[in-house]
């Protein structure tokens, strides 16, 4: 339905399409009825953006900034808002040189905080070598390279806009003595995680006085004389036209349409755990392709990581991340088989969790357990410590596995037994890098971290694939134009977001999507609004 966000009240407001209209009307909530228009068409903005997360608020915002006049199409009811981001943890990958920027980001910092964190520093290099490095060398260079060199300005216009962050020390530091020391190029969150930032740039929508519609699913794009002219949408169940100069899709993958999941992805993808919204089905990336616009990306690929096995089948917002069990390179993972299938230690965590969802899915029953001893039970974040989680615990190596359910116990004993056997002893643990601590002998090693399990108590947690979203979707150019089969910009029609394929492959450095979405969100908006000033 639409928001409960009012027009500006003036005398009379000129409009293009239906002249001039009296301040009374636009002081109500929009519907085709005050608008004293037919039921099928609402109203005419500069800019329509269709979505309701991360990225289409950022593009919303920037295309505000610009001058245009906006409206936001958001499928989900106001309480579910957000899409994936109100799932998210609300952490960024951006480029940092040290202390001077998370200051500036976060400048309430204390004179403690200051002393006891190593925040480290993030180099454009580094990110491009991670992003080719995780991608297998196919993320497009030109997205790439507008992703990393613009990630630093747009975490200072986030906050600019009222987004407030803190240090991400839960999720990316380790403490190491009395010091926390950040790893991995991600630094800060927003306040709130996911939830958080969403509500941040709602209140800056609503300071921007930008529309928003709430159970708004848009269906359709009309597109004639080479240009689109609006959206065709359900709201609140009844059939709706809003017209438009630009439209802006922002409105996530296919991750929760498992008839497409199965299709692209493969078999055995609809028995995944989808990890945040329902409303993620795929329908702007089908209303672009109807129009012409080029399918492209990693449709076969998908951010997938280790997820609560008895976690319900769409994200749920009173949980939210903490379904999510991070701290598996500190542990070996056993299949129902009771062997393990990957190296748990290959990389730092942010450049596995979320390919090793995919490895899960590949196990018998779609499973897998994480098994620690006491040893590093303490470096367990979080979301290990939260009411719902399947978890096992044991004072013998015989009672625990007993407990895991669905494994086969004896070949698990085996397997421990031989991973002790080979865990090099000469090498220290260091939990905060790559330490070198890895196996001997083993035909599937550990390469780091390879602690031995063997001090009581032990403890298991049951974890099942949780897919976040998906890879493939609208070919963009660095304006955030999407092109059509000959790589020509459809004019008028912007992408951002999931939705906007070719700079996520096979894997991602973790934090990096709604970085993405903030950066090709933000291009998007002002272009959009550039665009309806022609």
């Amino acid at each position: 339905m639409p928001s409960s966000e009012k027009f500006s009240a003036q005398a009379c407001v000129p409009h293009p399409t239906y002249g001039m209209m009296d301040a009374n009307v636009l002081d109500r909530p929009l519907t085709a009825f005050s608008l004293g228009l037919e039921r099928s068409t609402l109203e005419y903005y500069d800019v329509v953006v269709v979505g309701g997360g991360n990225a289409a608020l950022c593009a919303a915002l920037s295309a505000a900034e610009h001058g245009a006049r906006v409206a936001v199409l958001e499928r989900a009811p106001e309480e579910d808002r957000g899409g994936n981001s109100a799932f998210a943890a609300g952490t960024l990958r951006a480029v940092y040189s040290g202390l001077d920027d998370v200051r500036r980001l976060v400048p309430d910092l204390s004179d403690d905080e200051i002393a006891t964190t190593d925040f480290g520093s993030y180099s454009e290099g580094a990110y491009f070598d991670d992003m080719a490095r995780v991608t297998r060398y196919r993320t497009h260079p030109d997205l790439c390279e507008v992703l990393v060199t613009r990630s630093r300005e747009t975490l200072h216009w986030m906050r600019e806009q009222g987004v407030r962050f803190v240090p991400a020390y839960s999720y990316y530091s380790v403490k190491v003595g009395d010091q926390r020391r950040f790893a991995g190029g991600v630094v800060i969150e927003a306040v709130g995680g996911g939830i958080g930032l969403v509500d941040f740039l709602y209140a800056a929508a609503r300071r921007r006085k930008i529309d928003i519609y709430y159970e708004a699913q848009a269906t359709s794009l009309l597109y004639a004389d080479r240009a689109v002219q609006s959206v065709r949408a359900m709201i609140d169940g009844s059939p709706a036209e809003i017209r438009a100069r630009a439209v802006v899709l922002a409105c996530g993958g296919f991750e929760s349409n498992v008839e497409w999941r199965t299709r692209y992805l493969g078999p055995g993808w609809d028995l995944a755990k989808v990890r945040g919204t329902r409303y993620n089905t795929g329908d702007g990336i089908r209303m672009a392709m109807e129009i012409g616009a080029q399918p492209y990306g990693n449709w076969a690929g998908c951010h997938a990581t280790e997820w609560d096995l008895n976690a319900p089948d769409f994200g749920e917002r009173a949980v939210r991340d903490p379904y999510q069990k991070h701290c598996y390179h500190y542990s070996i993972m056993l299949n129902n088989d009771g062997r393990r299938f990957v190296d748990e230690g290959a990389d730092m965590r942010s450049y596995t969790y979320a390919k090793y969802g995919r490895e899960i899915l590949r196990q018998p029953g779609q499973a897998a357990w994480q098994v620690f001893d006491s040893k590093v039970l303490h470096l367990l974040r979080p979301e290990y410590h939260i009411k719902r989680v399947t978890k096992a615990r044991a004072d013998t190596i015989e009672a625990l596995v007993s407990k895991m359910d669905g494994v086969n116990a004896a070949q698990a004993l085996a397997t421990i037994r031989e991973y002790n056997a080979a865990v090099r002893r000469d090498v220290p643990f260091g939990p905060s890098g790559l330490d070198g601590k890895g196996t001997q002998g083993l035909a599937l090693p550990k390469s780091n971290w390879a602690n031995t399990i063997e001090e009581p108590p032990f403890e298991a947690y049951g974890v099942t694939c949780g897919i976040t979203f998906t890879f493939g979707g609208i070919k963009i150019d660095s304006e955030a134009q999407a092109l059509d089969m000959r790589d020509r910009p459809l004019p008028g029609l912007y992408v951002a977001g999931e939705m906007a394929a070719g700079v996520f492959y096979f894997n991602y450095p973790g934090s990096s999507g709604l970085m993405a979405g903030a950066v090709f969100g933000r291009i998007a908006g002002r272009n959009a609004a550039i665009y309806t000033k022609h």
